[in-house]
């Protein structure tokens, strides 16, 4: 029996719009958990998230692309089994969560900066992508990339350097 080809288009996006959900609830669930100056800034940082994920939504169903709708729950439960990782503290959050979770969107930030390049290099064949907007799109995530990096020097800082001293006798 023959088997059926998936369509790499088709599969690529929809793994990028899982990450994409998984990554938007992280973003958002860090802006809430941070009461502090960076408050603002991760809650900015959500909504450009969520609204890169809605343009690759738009750019998949321009492309004929559908979405899977059950990968976009797979990505939500994805970000909320990540928080089961061990961290140090049985009943609150711990400081090395912050780290773990900026290096997690961090990732997430240069996957997408990856997926708006591919699309760019489709949009030289199929004039229904927009290469500007992808290019913008790709700007976007080099500065929300400098942003992460921003913090994430601060953060392992902070983070790394609180830690027990190592007696030298041993």
């Amino acid at each position: 029996m023959p088997r059926m080809q998936a369509d790499p288009l088709g599969v690529y996006l929809n793994d990028h719009l899982t990450a994409a959900f998984a990554g938007a609830a992280l973003a958002d669930r860090m802006a809430g958990a941070h009461p502090d100056s960076r408050r603002a800034e991760l809650s900015r940082l959500a909504r450009d998230i969520e609204h890169d994920r809605d343009f690759l939504v738009r750019t998949m169903r321009t492309l004929g692309v559908p979405v899977h709708r059950y990968r976009t729950w797979l990505g939500l439960a994805g970000e909320r089994l990540g928080r089961l990782k061990p961290n140090g503290t049985l009943l609150r959050r711990s400081p090395l969560s912050d780290l773990v979770e900026l290096e997690a969107l961090r990732t997430g930030v240069e996957g997408k900066a990856a997926l708006w390049r591919a699309l760019g290099a489709l949009a030289e064949a199929d004039h229904r992508v927009d290469a500007e907007e992808l290019k913008r799109m790709g700007d976007r995530a080099a500065e929300q990339a400098r942003t992460l990096d921003g913090w994430h020097r601060q953060v392992s800082g902070a983070v790394l350097a609180d830690r027990p001293a190592v007696d030298a006798h041993r």
